[in-house]
């Protein structure tokens, strides 16, 4: 039998993508470190995963709360302590309370039944997540999130009512046009709230995303392919 010794696609592509992340963010005279990688392996098999854990690589995106358990509870505590796990995907209520006990990060706080299903999962479960509000930056039908209107509203009743630590905020902007505008425009909401965080950059786009101030972005199809 011959063993391979070519390094895993995942692996490689994931090594270009953190070479054009480090020369985006020097073009944009941004630190080296100002951005983290979020390798989403939603839907994924383990087989392409696996090379970009062994490459060092510990922050992943996951859409589904019980996929995400499924998949990472098994590595998580003996093989992979350092792992970062966010949720990315939609939040029902019904599940607020596994992801607050699973999630280290929950991106899609998107509504006050859902801050509110956080919250008292928070106090059940004696810890909170890091929490990003989901912002419908182009205020599209089909998409989830807060409005932009809406935004610094739903912020201070997040903080004031039921007493969530919000950290950043997250955003999938339309597919279609220049992204430059949508980007301004949630940094804008960001600063006039104190919001330090920002996440917004996929495969297609991430490098416009870390010209307006992206330190989170997501990539996918980049690293692993179509699924």
């Amino acid at each position: 039998m011959v063993i391979s010794t070519q390094p895993a696609a995942s692996a490689v592509a994931y090594g270009r993508i953190v070479a054009q992340m480090s020369k985006a963010l020097k073009l944009a005279a941004r630190p080296s470190g100002a951005a983290r990688l979020t390798a989403v392996s939603k839907n994924q098999p383990w087989e392409v995963i696996e090379p970009v854990l062994l490459a060092g690589h510990r922050t992943f995106g996951e859409n589904r709360v019980q996929e995400a358990i499924e998949r990472w509870e098994p590595v998580r505590d003996d093989v992979y302590a350092d792992l970062d796990l966010r949720l990315i995907g939609p939040l029902q209520s019904n599940k607020a309370e596994e992801a607050v006990a699973f999630f280290d990060v929950i991106e899609t706080v998107d509504r006050e039944k859902i801050a509110r299903a956080i919250a008292d999962a928070v106090q059940k479960k004696g810890r909170c997540p890091r929490l990003f509000i989901q912002v419908n930056i182009g205020e599209e039908p089909q998409k989830a999130g807060i409005l932009p209107s809406e935004a610094d509203q739903f912020l201070h009743n997040c903080r004031s009512i039921f007493g969530l630590k919000i950290e950043g905020l997250m955003c999938i902007p339309p597919v279609d046009g220049p992204k430059g505008p949508y980007y301004a425009l949630m940094q804008k909401i960001a600063a006039r709230n104190g919001i330090g965080h920002l996440s917004y950059g996929m495969s297609d786009d991430f490098e416009v995303a870390l010209r307006f101030g992206s330190n989170e972005i997501r990539v996918g199809t980049a690293i692993f392919g179509h699924r």
